[in-house]
């Protein structure tokens, strides 16, 4: 490991991720932006996933692993992986997504040329196991729609965000018992006293496999959100409109007559024309 502190640090949790996760190291190592350390979390991998980290730690002393004895999960091991690194600026990485080349660039500036921003996100590809390109997903990019999307949806997608340490840990990280929405809970509370902002451009391949979300867990998480909207309201000093008591009530009611499938599309069909 470099003695030269890094500008970027990323951090990136896994779980057996022994089919994808040489493309997503590679996606970082294959980055404009050389400055950086990757912080990978083995959450205790039962595959061939270990074996994999050693090769890469032996190509490039920027990497660093990290093998958690028992399975974490996501939030606690963000946090350890955060906890362990050594820049103020945090970027998020998925063991199964892909990120384009120009991206720790990109965002870097952005978060760099404005001290208020405490979190920036970009747009995204979807694609399958099979890297074929699905759709799109394009997120607002002025801060003020950032924070007014909140009251319906998250305002990034959390594999391709980057943040500063030192504000996100002003409110303690990731909260685990959010969980799986963890990051929502955190954009919630950084965003009541930090500017969001976005680049306007794909910058991650992000990967989804099919029949792999259920209405039920689709539902729990839209519940879950939906509390902490409300405790936005009651202690953050977030603000809504009638539209957006529209919205949730639709949201969740689609949940119960639609399939899951049909309804992500939907979704980033809506938004991606700036229905919603």
């Amino acid at each position: 490991m470099d003695n030269k502190t890094p500008l970027i640090s990323i951090v990136l949790p896994v779980y057996n991720g022994e089919k994808y996760i040489k493309h997503a190291i590679d996606s970082i190592l294959n980055q404009t932006f050389k400055e950086f350390e990757l912080i990978v979390v083995d959450d205790a991998s039962t595959d061939s996933t270990p074996e994999i980290l050693k090769e890469y730690i032996h190509k490039d002393k920027r990497i660093i692993v990290i093998r958690n004895e028992k399975n974490l999960y996501i939030a606690r091991s963000l946090n350890k992986g955060i906890g362990l690194s050594r820049s103020n600026i945090i970027a998020r990485m998925d063991a199964d997504d892909v990120s384009f080349p120009w991206r720790l660039e990109m965002q870097y500036k952005l978060i760099s040329d404005d001290p208020e921003v405490g979190v920036v996100g970009a747009d995204i590809q979807i694609i399958d196991e099979n890297d074929r390109v699905l759709t799109y997903r394009s997120y607002k990019t002025n801060p003020g729609s950032l924070k007014r999307t909140m009251m319906r949806y998250s305002p990034f997608a959390h594999p391709v965000v980057m943040f500063r340490k030192s504000y996100a840990s002003e409110f303690g990280l990731y909260d685990h018992r959010y969980s799986p929405s963890e990051d929502v809970d955190l954009w919630f509370k950084m965003g009541s006293k930090y500017k969001f902002s976005s680049v306007p451009y794909p910058l991650l391949k992000y990967r989804v496999f099919m029949n792999s979300t259920s209405n039920r867990k689709l539902r729990r998480v839209e519940m879950l959100t939906l509390k902490m909207r409300i405790n936005a309201v009651r202690n953050l000093g977030y603000t809504y409109g009638i539209s957006d008591v529209i919205y949730n009530i639709l949201q969740l009611a689609t949940g119960y007559i639609m399939p899951p499938s049909f309804r992500v599309d939907l979704f980033n069909f809506l938004r991606n024309r700036g229905l919603i």
